[in-house]
């Protein structure tokens, strides 16, 4: 069972001015955050943390691959991830902030939880469309595919075609 509680950083508590962390997520660390649009992965996270005056600067680098259904197969398929994030948070009683690059952490307590952000990094380097390589989706499904979509495109062609009625309703307008 994945504990997402490693991935609580004491901001208040660092000792010296940086920090390096290190983290790997697997299927059990989706699981746990209930991410639908990743079904696993094995992914490797550094962490490096700055404390400066009044803010702290959070450096991410993941790197891996993740589980995703083919998008025109749906069979689950591995997509490459590389990716580098900055964050800045900052010790505060405020919640609301404009920028998404700064998060507020509550200075009573101090704690950031990155769990959410990883997987928010991560989901958003995940491409927009995501497909077998050429050969490798399930093949039953892409025959079906080529079916129903040869069907719509025979419907296609047969409301091109011009109703007969028209012309007689043509006729009649003269």
């Amino acid at each position: 069972m994945c504990d997402l509680e490693t991935f609580k950083i004491d901001l208040k508590g660092m000792k010296t001015d940086e920090q390096s962390l290190e983290f790997d997520l697997n299927d059990e660390f989706f699981k746990v955050l209930d991410a639908s649009e990743v079904n696993g992965g094995a992914l490797h996270v550094s962490v490096s943390i700055r404390k400066a005056s009044g803010f702290y600067e959070l450096l991410f680098h993941t790197e891996g691959t993740v589980t995703v259904p083919c998008d025109l197969c749906l069979d689950d398929m591995e997509q490459p991830i590389m990716t580098d994030n900055r964050l800045v948070a900052k010790l505060g009683t405020e919640t609301n902030t404009e920028d998404d690059d700064v998060v507020i952490v509550d200075e009573n307590e101090g704690m950031l939880d990155t769990s959410w952000l990883i997987y928010e990094f991560v989901a958003l380097a995940i491409p927009i469309k995501h497909v077998h390589a050429p050969g490798k989706c399930n093949s039953a499904m892409t025959q079906k595919l080529e079916e129903l979509s040869g069907a719509v495109r025979s419907s296609e062609e047969a409301a091109k075609e011009i109703d007969p009625r028209w012309e007689a309703l043509k006729k009649l307008k003269v």
